[in-house]
């Protein structure tokens, strides 16, 4: 279990972000667990609906160094991840380091960039580093990708490739509020203003020891039967091209971990990874052309396996 401290400051934490964001508690614990998974999150809605609002109260609250950076169609892959200028006093290149080396990095409209620019991320992501001219640079740990697109049937958007999309945690969609909460968010102040004021109510310590707690949660043989039965059914379900990887398994038990933990558990049920599958799964299904949205078979799939 969690030592007192940290459990009040995770609570503190998830209150302060619910206060800044209203109405998507749900969608708040979720950007925690990927947080705590030691995952990257990926948040796709509409515009206006406050998906930077979350990237931003997330950062305020981590205390982390923390970077944004606007994708645009001229983005360049350099933009990102740096890259090395000769000087002459030197006679030699410098490395001069992009915005990705932060903890916390912001990715606005990740899908206004074209595929080259995206792909720029792929190995940060997956193996917190970059590597420039044949030079390797290590990231600064922990280090987390907040993710936002529009959907891709909007003009000016690039889907994102398949390996890019994997090498998210989870992606959420928030949705218009609620009539409280929209009620609310019409009368009170601005959100911007808000998040400046704020003060960081975790610290890189704590979310490292977050993280080593998350990996001692217990998941028993049989949850990760259960597991494995659902990464079977995804390669066989109709409608379902390519179904989920080895992987995808490994994201859902880390994922499910960390949930347990927000919720104060030391072990793992079948209820934590059915509340996550959609989030941890859909993004990564491959759809036959007629068989409907990724989020939908993720839900028939879930459905389809029972828990023993």
């Amino acid at each position: 279990m969690l030592p007192e401290h940290l459990r009040k400051s995770l609570d503190a934490a998830q209150t302060q972000v619910n206060r800044l964001v209203l109405g998507k508690s749900r969608e708040v614990r979720l950007s925690f667990v990927a947080l705590l998974a030691d995952g990257h999150l990926l948040i796709e809605d509409l515009p206006g609906l406050g998906k930077t609002t979350l990237a931003h109260a997330m950062a305020a609250t981590l205390g982390l160094d923390f970077q944004r950076v606007q994708f645009t169609s001229d983005l360049l892959p350099a933009d990102i991840v740096g890259l090395s200028i000769f000087d002459p006093a030197t006679r030699d290149f410098q490395f001069h380091p992009g915005p990705v080396f932060t903890q916390v990095l912001l990715a606005d409209e990740i899908n206004r960039a074209p595929p080259r620019t995206q792909s720029a991320l792929l190995e940060a992501m997956a193996e917190q580093q970059v590597t420039v001219d044949g030079t390797t640079h290590a990231l600064p740990a922990p280090f987390f990708v907040i993710a936002t697109q529009n959907p891709t049937d909007l003009s000016g958007t690039y889907p994102l490739p398949d390996s890019q999309l994997d090498r998210f945690l989870m992606r959420l969609a928030l949705g218009y509020p609620g009539h409280d909460a929209e009620r609310e968010l019409l009368a009170g102040r601005d959100r911007r203003d808000l998040i400046a004021a704020v003060t960081p109510v975790l610290s890189r310590d704590d979310v490292m020891a977050l993280r080593d707690a998350v990996s001692r949660v217990h998941a028993s043989d049989a949850l990760i039967d259960y597991v494995q039965a659902l990464l079977a059914r995804s390669r066989s379900h109709p409608g379902v091209r390519v179904g989920l990887s080895p992987r995808a398994g490994l994201a859902l038990l880390r994922a499910s971990r960390a949930y347990a933990l927000l919720l104060g558990r030391d072990h793992v049920r079948p209820d934590d990874v059915q509340a996550l599958f959609s989030a941890v799964a859909a993004h990564r299904l491959v759809a036959d052309a007629e068989a409907g949205s990724d989020a939908a078979l993720a839900k028939a799939i879930l459905h389809a396996v029972a828990v023993d």
